[in-house]
């Protein structure tokens, strides 16, 4: 019988919050791989894919300082060795997130199973902050029956409460204030108030604003159990997305 292997998927550009996910899939494992392949078909705009930055010494000693044995950076050719059959990653696919990045979780679930293929993984770690893609994935591994667990892990904020994202470094400090709105709007509890507070900040163009259900993605109503509001949108070009729960009903 093989190890048991925890396996992080990552694009590089490490930070704290990767380093949290690397550090759960060590408890989970002995045997930790973490791959850094920036995958081009989760971009849809090839200005945002060239910016995409890229430090493969550096994020490699994070990775292993973290408790990773293993680092992978393959190359093209080895993820994707002949024509690319992308994985449709559904109606939830085209939703939010999808609706202004079109074709990127196609591109995500497409990557995600070469790299499952490849390292077969027993268990998955993904952060909350990329909430749909987190949903997405683990719909796609109930409904295939995997052998493979996702693992999630809360999202990683700084101390200001801004949640860490590799854009980050490309944001001024005046800009980086200006984005502190998101973490306030999504502390509201509401809507409404989460977009009155988003409207109220003049650097920051809205991409969307919603209060989900957490177990089907669709539009939250007095009703559902488990809340998440979910923020998407721009500052000076540089994107940036967050999610928070808000409560339950249990």
């Amino acid at each position: 019988m093989r190890d048991e292997i925890a396996f992080v998927p990552t694009m590089g550009a490490l930070h704290a919050g990767h380093l949290e996910l690397i550090k759960r899939a060590g408890e989970l494992s002995s045997q930790v791989v973490v791959s850094i392949f920036v995958n081009p078909l989760q971009f849809e705009n090839p200005d945002d894919l060239a910016k995409y930055p890229r430090n493969l010494e550096e994020d490699t000693e994070k990775a292993l300082a973290a408790g990773a044995t293993r680092v992978w950076a393959p190359l093209y050719e080895e993820v994707y060795p002949g024509e690319i059959e992308q994985i449709s990653a559904g109606l939830i696919g085209e939703l939010f997130e999808g609706r202004h990045r079109v074709g990127h979780f196609d591109g995500m679930l497409t990557v995600v199973h070469r790299l499952f293929e490849v390292v077969k993984p027993t268990y998955a770690i993904f952060g909350e902050k990329d909430f749909q893609q987190l949903f997405i994935v683990k719909k796609w591994v109930r409904e295939n029956n995997l052998p493979v667990q996702i693992i999630s892990v809360p999202t990683v904020r700084d101390a200001d409460g801004l949640a860490l994202s590799s854009r980050n470094v490309r944001l001024s400090k005046s800009e980086r204030e200006s984005a502190l709105v998101i973490n306030r709007a999504l502390s509201t509890g509401s809507r409404e108030e989460m977009l009155a507070t988003l409207e109220a900040e003049p650097y920051f163009k809205l991409d969307y604003a919603e209060v989900i259900d957490e177990e089907s993605f669709e539009i939250a109503t007095p009703q559902t159990e488990f809340k998440r509001g979910i923020v998407a949108g721009w500052i000076n070009g540089v994107r940036l997305l967050d999610n928070m729960a808000m409560g339950s009903n249990r």
